[in-house]
């Protein structure tokens, strides 16, 4: 989402650091405040290197922007690309992550529904064929 958001900005017309400025804002928390100081320090003259410091989220921020910023290319498309990059990743991690849950789960509803089998299914037919053999 905040690619997204960056992306919109700058098809906007916003430069790259009031863009990181206002999707900061908008964001907030510790992406958002690291996307601000980043900006910032982009205003001031820092380095690409030493403007951006932070998590996961303002790496990849940072490397979607740093053609845009170092050479002048549009900064729209490599945003859209690294947005759409980013959504297959944790679209795979999320699939992969329920392909775990599936086995994990076996042995649990296993050991649930086997009682419930044996005393539903089992225990009625086994009494009557007891009740039959005795009467």
């Amino acid at each position: 989402m905040v690619l997204d958001l960056l992306e919109a900005a700058c098809s906007a017309g916003a430069g790259i650091p009031r863009a990181l400025d206002a999707v900061g804002r908008a964001v907030g928390g510790a992406t958002g405040t690291s996307m601000r100081a980043a900006g910032a320090a982009l205003v001031v003259g820092a380095r690409w290197e030493e403007a951006w410091h932070g998590g996961p989220a303002t790496r990849v921020v940072a490397a979607a922007l740093r053609p845009a910023w170092e050479d002048g290319a549009p900064p729209g498309g490599g945003l859209r690309a690294t947005a759409e990059r980013v959504r297959r990743e944790r679209h795979a991690a999320a699939l992969a992550g329920a392909a775990r849950l599936g086995v994990r789960l076996v042995l649990p509803l296993g050991l649930c529904h086997l009682p419930a089998f044996v005393l539903v299914g089992l225990v009625p037919v086994l009494v009557s064929m007891a009740a039959g053999s005795l009467g």
